[in-house]
């Protein structure tokens, strides 16, 4: 800020003089003002703009709010395959379903049957299915159609064609107690022996995949 001085004249001033420090002093006021204008003009600046930048909304990254939005929508990648009612089957027909996709279903055998397609038909040594008789069927709802389980002591397996040249193409995958694992094409429309079902000198074979591919 500019200092304002007096000047002081020994012995007084003539009018001439004193209209000369009057001008100087109008001077130095309008000089004055106008420093305390601009002074007082960039405070109210620094004002606004602290205030605009107290105001302003956080701005937030739209990538990491879609990210978040996206992670919480998100489901899980991971789907239950898990054969429905495995437990009430097991404990009525002794026969345990482990997954499936379910194109391929546990079926009474005594359902009754249209056209040429019927039930794949499943033989083993074990007190299972309706009864305790060893029989237990399936149904082929749709292909490909897949289906996880494990029955022990299967010896014949019998494709659900009714009529030569009918029925689906079905692989079985088994397995001996030693893990000797094979696979073996069914017959659409007749029977399939495994296992023991080739002769008392095979070992007995569990049923673990049913497979119909067409």
């Amino acid at each position: 800020m500019m200092r304002i001085t007096a000047l002081v004249f020994p012995g007084g001033l003539d009018n001439d003089g004193a209209r000369t420090v009057s001008k100087r002093r109008g001077r130095s006021m309008k000089i004055r003002s106008r420093i305390l204008l601009i002074t007082a003009s960039a405070s109210a600046a620094v004002v606004i703009i602290a205030g605009a930048v107290a105001a302003a909304p956080r701005v937030v990254s739209t990538s990491r709010v879609a990210s978040a939005v996206a992670a919480d929508a998100q489901p899980s990648l991971v789907e239950d395959y898990s054969y429905p009612g495995a437990d009430a089957i097991k404990a009525t027909y002794g026969v345990a379903l482990v997954s499936g996709d379910g194109h391929i279903m546990f079926a009474d055998c005594a359902t009754s049957t249209s056209g040429n397609l019927g039930l794949i038909q499943v033989h083993t040594s074990q007190a299972v299915g309706a009864g305790q008789q060893g029989l237990i069927c399936f149904k082929v709802l749709a292909v490909p159609g897949h289906l996880e389980m494990k029955v022990p002591a299967v010896y014949e397996i019998r494709g659900d064609g009714l009529a030569a040249g009918a029925g689906h193409h079905v692989t079985a995958d088994l397995t001996t107690d030693d893990g000797t694992h094979t696979t073996v094409a069914v017959n659409p429309s007749g029977s399939t022996p495994v296992g023991i079902g080739n002769g008392p000198a095979n070992q007995p074979t569990t049923l673990l995949t049913l497979s119909a591919t067409s």
